[in-house]
């Protein structure tokens, strides 16, 4: 056994060695596409720890050994793998990735058109390198900032959309524009908003249910494509291309804060702490290109707050009352009694001097006066204790995408799947309820409340398909499912009309939107035919399902004084001591009731034909169909003409006619629910929604929903200057849209007893909202992109882009209202003054974007000024329609290679701590000191400076 022992030790030892002998010395330089050298490029070997760096030469310097393959990887390059040989030599001529030249999925189904030579519009954004050298995490933000033509900002005091932000792409809503990943149909969101914000009505795609660690680049179409791609794609696409990384170990940690004069309440400081992790991992599968990637991420965001201070009445002099008498240990409660000997009592004790014979009507006068300044001193408080939270949410969160494919065959078939779930709690909050307000039960809250709204949201998606060869065709089949859910649960709140007997935390109940997409796709290219001629035609089932579930009773309903559910017309809620009706429901979110309660469901079937001709080498023709019918509203056919003709081999001219439509969605068509709506002034309004074959509906001769249809043209020109390392593109667009669906004004009944009263009474509301094809929009832009590149002596790299939106949106024609509605004069508020705003003003319509990453050895500099054009506030009245002016935003970073495998980055967003205007007195929006900054009116938010560090790890 000893000699065995020993000589197993000699045979390692000689295996060892041989092993190590085989390790060679490689060098080489490393030059761009100009042949200039690159410092600080990256050099690994793939599968170990073992790296080095490019000097201010290019040159490098790296033990291998035959057989292992080189990474070659540096910022604005496309990563190159190379195998060793027998060579110790190897030189590298990197390609600069994501280009005006990059090869695109969406826009054109031929295969190999690249954006410069596309027919339409599209942008490409590296996703991976911006995550490491700008400020954002998510994608709604990174998109916001780099992309233009893209608009995206977190609400504030807006139930449910303080959680999801909502998305739009040149101007139109968030429901105009469609998702991809990975070519394939990306659900919207469950959640539809009809609070006060941009794109009110409408219900969007929530970007931020996918990891930036998982997304390798984001392909921007900005053309209409329903004829391509199907509903929904008005204004446009955004394709999501999942990462296909493997054998790296790419894993960031970002945390930051807001560093700003306006934090904490205005006060200054630090608020609104984030903390991002985020990871992404692949193998290699198989031994023909198959790969499986995982990425997530999680993240902690904590709230801030911009109100500064609370200016209105708190207290009166009933509340006074109060405090001396739960100051004597009595039951503040009581003091609600048809018997006001107690309240006469603790008044004279307060110095009110009351009357022992006084009748309650007479105390309620002498009761009602404020007295607040008193109140605040005698309970050692200050007005902004009062103050709600105005800016971002609370949110937890995280996400986790898988995203696979497996060649078959070395004839293309190939199995891929990809998909992912995410989870989100978020916390936000209401309007204060203050001590003197019928909706605060001073027996539970003695100084008032501020409710908080509490949500889940959860999405799941999973896609699988097969894709290969038949014949000479290319065959794609795929199968695409997708949900979302949004629950609430409202607490630190009660049920006022329920009294002592209510909880402080209720099931509010939520909705949720399923969808499952069939695709069949054939496709082949004709080199043969004139120049190539690229055939396309398919099919498509999609089935989706819309869900509202109920909340608890005590969220939804209205009580009596005994503590009965009121039913009935003749029934009275129960009042506070001046006789004003205690509101039901959870305050601040009033819970689904089993009459909102539904599950709906529809289909829809679609065949496309896309036929795309290079008629010559300078001229390209496309041409799109696409027939689709819906179970619930009936079928429409579409078309697209496309052409680019090449001027010169660098300059290209681009034209493109389409004709489109959105279906309304199943949201829209049934979401119903009340809400507690504060109008301009502040006061609560208690809101129910109606379907539109409801029978409040009818009443008031609002027709049911169809489809909105659409026309657009555009006209563009691409340029390509090599001796310059200057590329760019400009487009100008016209939309016409007709039948838009818009959410109405609030309809109030006539207070006489009549039907509408009575369904109004039932739905525990005191107004009634609608969706409605009430207008006609159009809109007209001109977008361009200009990206430019340069090297600065041996050493360093400017890549400049400079990118930017001018465009306008307007109601044309009449209000589409019934005569039901003009005869009573109803057509005001069936398109509002506010509605138009948010249509037209509410977000900025210029935006200009520059952009300078400078790269100098093992350093880079990320310098971008985003210009935000003016909006307007979203109001009802005219006069008050302040305009808020146009403002520059900063973001600067810096960013060190520390080692092959570790980056840091430090940074801010926002570095000049720039806010939007104030919100001026005389214009009457401020709602007593709420609202210092517009919350209806977006540009880019009212956080202020963020600044932020990040640890980038890349481990092979």
């Amino acid at each position: 056994m000893k000699k065995n022992y020993v000589l197993q030790l000699i045979v390692m030892f000689l295996f060892s060695f041989s092993f190590f002998a085989q390790e060679v010395e490689i060098k080489g330089v490393i030059t761009d596409p100009d042949n200039q050298p690159l410092p600080g490029v990256t050099v690994v070997v793939e599968g170990t720890s073992r790296g080095a760096t490019t000097d201010f030469d290019g040159n490098y310097i790296i033990k291998a050994e035959k057989g292992e393959t080189l990474l070659f990887s540096y910022v604005g390059f496309d990563t190159q793998k190379i195998k060793i040989e027998n060579n110790t030599t190897i030189n590298v001529t990197l390609k600069m990735g994501m280009q005006l030249d990059s090869v695109v999925v969406i826009g054109s189904r031929s295969p190999g058109r690249t954006t410069v030579n596309s027919a339409v519009a599209i942008d490409v954004f590296d996703i991976q390198q911006l995550s490491k050298a700008s400020p954002q995490v998510n994608l709604n933000q990174i998109l916001n900032y780099v992309a233009p033509s893209f608009t995206s900002n977190t609400q504030t005091i807006s139930d449910g959309t303080d959680h999801i932000d909502p998305a739009s792409l040149r101007g139109l809503g968030p429901d105009q524009v469609l998702v991809l990943i990975n070519g394939k149909r990306r659900h919207t969101s469950s959640l539809i908003n009809v609070n006060g914000t941009f794109g009110r009505g409408s219900v969007g795609t929530d970007l931020n249910a996918i990891p930036a660690a998982a997304v390798k680049n984001i392909e921007v179409l900005r053309d209409g494509a329903a004829a391509q791609y199907g509903s929904d794609a008005i204004a446009g696409v955004i394709n999501i291309i999942l990462t296909d990384n493997t054998n790296e170990l790419q894993l960031n940690v970002t945390s930051g804060a807001n560093f700003s004069r306006n934090a904490n309440s205005q006060t200054g400081g630090i608020d609104g702490e984030t903390t991002n992790v985020s990871a992404s991992y692949g193998l290699d599968l198989g031994d023909k290109g198959g790969f499986i990637n995982f990425s997530g991420d999680f993240d902690i965001r904590e709230d801030y707050n911009r109100m500064k201070e609370w200016e209105g009445d708190v207290y009166n002099r009933y509340n006074t009352v109060e405090r001396f008498a739960n100051a004597d240990g009595y039951d503040i409660s009581d003091l609600l009694d048809d018997d006001v000997s107690d309240v006469i009592q603790y008044g004279n004790q307060a110095g009110f001097n009351l009357n022992p014979n006084a009748t309650i009507e007479q105390l309620r006068d002498i009761l009602s006066v404020d007295n607040t300044s008193a109140e605040l001193s005698a309970r050692n408080q200050v007005r902004s204790d009062f103050n709600m939270r105005v800016g971002q949410s609370r949110l937890r969160g995280g996400r986790l995408f898988v995203n696979f494919a497996l060649p078959l065959d070395d004839n293309g078939t190939e199995l891929y799947s990809f998909g992912g779930i995410s989870s989100r709690n978020g916390n936000s909050a209401g309007f204060y309820r203050l001590p003197n307000q019928s909706r605060t039960f001073t027996s539970t809250y003695i100084d008032g409340f501020l409710p908080e709204i509490n949500s889940k949201v959860k999405d799941e998606s999973f896609s699988a398909g097969i894709k290969g060869s038949v014949g000479d065709w290319n065959v794609d089949f795929s199968n695409t499912y997708g949900k979302n859910s949004f629950l609430y649960v409202i607490g630190n709140t009660s049920n006022a009309s329920l009294q002592n007997a209510s909880p402080t935390i209720f099931d509010a109940g939520g909705f949720s939107f399923a969808q499952n997409t069939t695709n069949l796709d054939v496709r082949q290219f004709f080199e043969d035919v004139s120049e190539g001629l690229n055939v396309a035609f398919g099919a498509e089932h999609r089935l989706e399902t819309y869900e509202i579930v109920a909340g608890q009773e005590s969220s939804y309903s209205q009580y009596t004084t005994a503590g009965e559910v009121i039913t009935l017309a003749s029934q009275q809620p129960a009042t506070d001591f001046f006789g004003a009706a205690r509101p039901g429901g959870a305050q601040v979110f009033p819970g689904f009731s089993p009459n909102n309660e539904l599950n709906r469901s529809r289909s829809s079937v679609a065949g496309y034909v896309d036929v795309e001709l290079d008629v010559s080498e300078e001229f390209l023709l496309s041409f799109a169909s696409r027939y689709e019918d819906y179970s619930d509203f009936g079928s429409t056919v579409n078309f697209k003409l496309a052409s680019r003709y090449k001027l010169t081999d660098n300059v290209n001219l681009r034209a493109s006619a389409n004709t489109g439509f959105r279906a309304p969605s199943l949201h829209q068509l049934n979401f119903n629910s009340t809400s507690t709506i504060f109008d301009q002034n502040g006061d609560p309004q208690e809101v129910g929604t109606f379907a539109n074959d409801s029978r409040a509906a009818e009443l008031l001769g609002i027709p049911e929903l169809k489809q909105e249809t659409s026309r657009s043209i555009s006209l563009g020109v691409t340029g390509k200057f090599p001796e310059a390392n200057l590329t760019f593109t400009a487009d100008a667009y016209w939309v016409g849209i007709d039948d838009r669906v818009v959410y109405t004004g609030q309809f109030t009944g006539p207070g006489t007893g009549t039907e509408l009263d009575n369904l109004l009474r039932q739905a525990n509301a005191s107004r009634a909202s609608f969706f409605a094809n009430a207008i006609d929009t159009e809109s007209r832009g001109f977008d361009f992109v200009i990206t430019h590149k340069i090297n600065l002596g041996t050493n360093s790299r400017l890549n400049t882009d400079l990118s930017g939106t001018l465009s306008e949106t307007r109601q044309v024609g009449d209000i589409k209202a019934s005569e039901v509605l003009r005869n009573a004069g109803l057509v005001d508020t069936y398109f509002p003054e506010d509605s138009r705003v948010y249509l037209e003003e509410a977000v900025p319509r210029t935006k200009i974007n520059l952009t300078n990453n400078y790269t100098f050895g093992k350093f880079n500099l990320f310098l971008r000024n985003v210009f935000f054009g003016k909006v307007t506030e979203a109001t009802p009245t005219i006069e008050n329609q302040q305009i808020f002016s146009e403002k520059l935003v900063t973001d600067l970073s810096f960013g060190y290679v520390a080692s092959p495998s570790l980056t840091f980055t430090i940074g801010a967003n926002n570095i000049f701590d720039i806010y939007p205007d104030r919100a001026e007195e005389a214009f009457g929006n401020r709602s007593g000191g709420r609202f210092d900054w517009s919350r209806r009116a977006q540009q880019f938010g009212i956080a202020g400076r963020f600044l932020f560090a990040r640890m980038s790890i890349s481990l092979q």
